[in-house]
């Protein structure tokens, strides 16, 4: 997907994302954050999107989030001031491709569920990478083809229709595995149903 068709896509989704995504991502969401909050520190989270994720860091955890969608954006921003959360440091619109911040500004950097969404997620991982701490976490939750057991047939039906459900049914894993800067370091299945996956990479010097 290009960013504008992107951009229309989510400003469609924006009203009602939350309510069709919200619990089937939830897990992914949830272990990411429960990595951040048990190192501490500083967390960019790359296609913040609604900021479905923010209400599960620690207070004590620095929150910064981009995205291309400034609905969502807008969403995101409605949220923190509704929960009343301190900890945000900034919320960017920035393509994920090329991220106007700093080396290793973070001590994690995540995506949850944006790999398959965003066009040349290779440029993204990479991206993610350099603003990464050495040492730190990069975090990813999405859906992979042929991953979740029983899921192929309607991988296959839904691939055609990417522009309309916003990302790739058939993205395969290869393209966020095999970075030399990355060390994935757990790898797991998420309920519910297993559709989607959690890796957890550590920035290597």
């Amino acid at each position: 997907m290009q960013v504008d068709a992107i951009q229309r896509t989510y400003r469609r989704w924006a009203p009602v994302y939350d309510l069709a995504f919200g619990r089937i991502t939830e897990g992914g969401r949830i272990l990411a954050a429960r990595h951040v909050n048990s190192q501490g520190g500083s967390v960019l989270e790359v296609g913040i999107g609604t900021g479905l994720a923010l209400s599960f860091y620690s207070p004590k955890v620095q929150i910064t989030g981009i995205d291309v969608s400034a609905e969502m954006l807008s969403a995101a921003e409605l949220r923190a001031k509704k929960l009343g959360l301190r900890n945000v440091a900034g919320l960017h619109k920035m393509d994920a491709r090329a991220i106007d911040l700093p080396d290793a500004s973070f001590d994690h950097v995540a995506a949850m569920h944006i790999m398959s969404v965003v066009p040349e997620p290779e440029r993204v991982l990479e991206e993610m990478a350099r603003l990464c701490r050495p040492g730190g976490s990069v975090l990813i939750a999405n859906h992979f083809a042929g991953r979740a057991e029983g899921w192929s047939f309607a991988e296959k039906l839904a691939a055609p229709m990417a522009n309309l459900l916003g990302w790739h049914a058939d993205f395969a894993i290869d393209r966020v595995l095999g970075h030399p800067g990355l060390k994935l370091e757990e790898s797991q299945q998420v309920r519910p149903f297993g559709m989607m996956t959690f890796l957890r990479f550590r920035r290597v010097e």
